[in-house]
């Protein structure tokens, strides 16, 4: 997610500086190029991970110890899938054509990532969670989904802007989402992290270790 963030306000700012500089299509192919990776994409060899957020409860009292496990198993499935998907946006993002498998990859990556949203902001809405977790439980739903929609929105404005359709109104949509998805959010969010001592791999945590 940390690496897909990054991209994602620096491809909104690339967007902004092309309208405004009002940029050839040649002109915008060849930045795309340069920026483009070296490195050789095996879309092939990329797992889909098998483990997204479930529940069935509903009308039900959580105690603490699922809830930590609920916000890891959530955050850990949205770092996977975002990991695997990011492979497949660089791919596409460096003018290649998805074949019929890769593209359908590509989308089942997208839709279980939207199930992963959907299934635990209903399970927080749904059950009664330990006192501590409610407000926090809904900024992390509140902040993944909206990062995950982010790069839904961007990914349909930059190929708007490839065929030159690109419009103020779309980059105002994506910049009126930033501050549900700003780095105070996710110091907000990775402060109870630690509070709480919930152990997950999102924003690169796993890393620092």
């Amino acid at each position: 997610m940390v690496l897909i963030m990054r991209k994602i306000f620096y491809s909104c700012f690339m967007i902004i500086i092309f309208v405004l500089s009002g940029c050839s299509e040649e002109e915008n192919m060849d930045a795309q190029e340069e920026s483009a990776t070296e490195e050789e994409i095996s879309l092939k060899d990329i797992k889909i991970p098998s483990t997204i957020f479930t529940s069935e409860k509903n009308n039900s009292v959580i105690d603490e110890e699922e809830m930590k496990q609920s916000n890891k198993i959530y955050l850990d499935s949205d770092e996977e899938l975002n990991n695997a998907l990011e492979s497949f946006e660089e791919f596409i993002w460096d003018d290649q054509t998805l074949n019929k498998s890769e593209l359908e990859k590509f989308k089942k990556i997208n839709k279980l990532i939207k199930e992963n949203d959907e299934n635990f902001s209903r399970y927080i809405s749904n059950n009664t969670l330990p006192k501590g977790y409610q407000e926090e439980s809904e900024r992390i739903s509140r902040y993944i989904t909206t990062s995950n929609e982010y790069i839904r929105e961007l990914s349909e404005v930059l190929d708007n802007a490839s065929e030159g359709k690109i419009s103020e109104k779309d980059i105002g949509s994506i910049i009126n989402k930033t501050p549900k998805v700003s780095g105070r959010e996710q110091k907000k969010i990775e402060d109870f992290l630690d509070e709480k001592n919930i152990d997950t791999k999102a924003f690169g945590r796993d890393v620092k270790k």
